[in-house]
């Protein structure tokens, strides 16, 4: 039986494993993907230290959540897909599915999409999950219009550079909330950058939308960033969280008649629900890198499978520069 090398935990707060295991099989409606890089997300640390129970990855497991890689083999009843594609997705690392740190995945094929030729391999893996959740929000909670005020709030981080660079494409007016140090590459996206250091969220919404409030806020922070978007929504407004975790007053929502939506991005890979959607999204991804609309912005730094635990460092000391991927050999 072909074997593969793998970073494998083995239990909570462990390390990573170089292991030889099993080669796998593509199933039905599964491509086979020789994997060349894995995004790495603050979940992929979370999961690993045992604190994602939303997540459903029971250790000892693979992690990595993003891959970017080339079809080796297709399963039966494969259409979408032929060795030698080059794909990407957001496609395990979650609810018992394989994860991405590994030279080989069993992907379902509903998951992918055929990577952009004008990015590299470590830029599409860097893309899946970032664009869907800020896809997911922008998209298909709101629908943002061409015109509209969007205010992103931890605009310089995974989701936030993602769904800046979204609500751009489509046309609307957007503020981005970060720290002052990521002004200039917010401006460069085409949004004008409120540090919140220096603004609060009444002086910036005094500033910034004469009072009124915004069309859209989406909240990537979650905690005391949902609270500073439900005071800085416009009247009939909609917010939108991808971390709606802790307790919140609804009120200043309310008395604007306001709308609230989550969005929980795993669902597709937890219970098989969506995944159809998600290579649609993927495939709109495809379309905007492709016209040069939405870029990931990643570290310098490289790594491998044996320094993986290098790059959960980072993210969970809070010192990446950019999205972190893994080049596997």
């Amino acid at each position: 039986m072909p074997t593969m090398r793998a970073a494998v935990v083995e239990a909570a707060n462990g390390p990573f494993r170089i292991s030889e295991l099993e080669h796998p099989v593509p199933k039905s409606g599964e491509v086979l993907v020789r994997i060349w890089a894995s995004g790495v997300n603050p979940l992929d640390t979370k999961i690993r230290a045992g604190a994602a129970a939303h997540a459903r990855h029971e250790l000892p497991a693979i992690l990595g959540i993003d891959l970017a890689g080339v079809v080796k083999e297709v399963g039966e009843g494969v259409t979408r897909f032929s060795p030698g594609d080059e794909v990407y997705g957001m496609a395990g690392g979650v609810g018992g599915n394989q994860g991405s740190l590994a030279q080989y995945a069993a992907v379902d094929e509903r998951l992918l999409a055929i990577k952009p030729s004008n990015i590299s391999m470590r830029e599409a893996a860097a893309l899946p999950l970032i664009f869907i959740t800020a896809w997911e929000g922008l998209v298909d909670r709101v629908n943002v219009q061409a015109g509209q005020s969007v205010l992103v709030i931890g605009a310089g981080g995974g989701v936030g550079h993602i769904a800046v660079q979204i609500a751009v494409a489509l046309g609307a007016v957007v503020c981005a909330v970060d720290s002052g140090s990521k002004g200039d590459y917010l401006r460069s996206l085409g949004a004008t950058p409120i540090d919140y250091s220096s603004d609060d969220v009444e002086t910036y919404v005094a500033k910034h939308s004469g009072g009124k409030g915004f069309d859209v806020v989406y909240d990537t922070v979650g905690g005391a960033g949902l609270d500073a978007a439900f005071k800085a929504i416009a009247r009939f407004g909609h917010v939108v969280s991808c971390l709606g975790w802790g307790t919140h007053a609804l009120a200043p929502l309310s008395f604007k008649s306001a709308t609230y939506s989550g969005v929980f991005t795993l669902i597709p890979l937890l219970t098989g629900d969506g995944r159809e959607h998600h290579g649609d999204i993927m495939r709109e991804a495809t379309k905007l890198v492709a016209a040069g609309k939405v870029s990931p912005r990643l570290d310098a730094r490289t790594f491998t499978l044996e320094t993986a635990a290098s790059a959960h460092e980072l993210i969970e000391t809070r010192k990446a520069n950019g999205k972190l991927v893994v080049d596997l050999d």
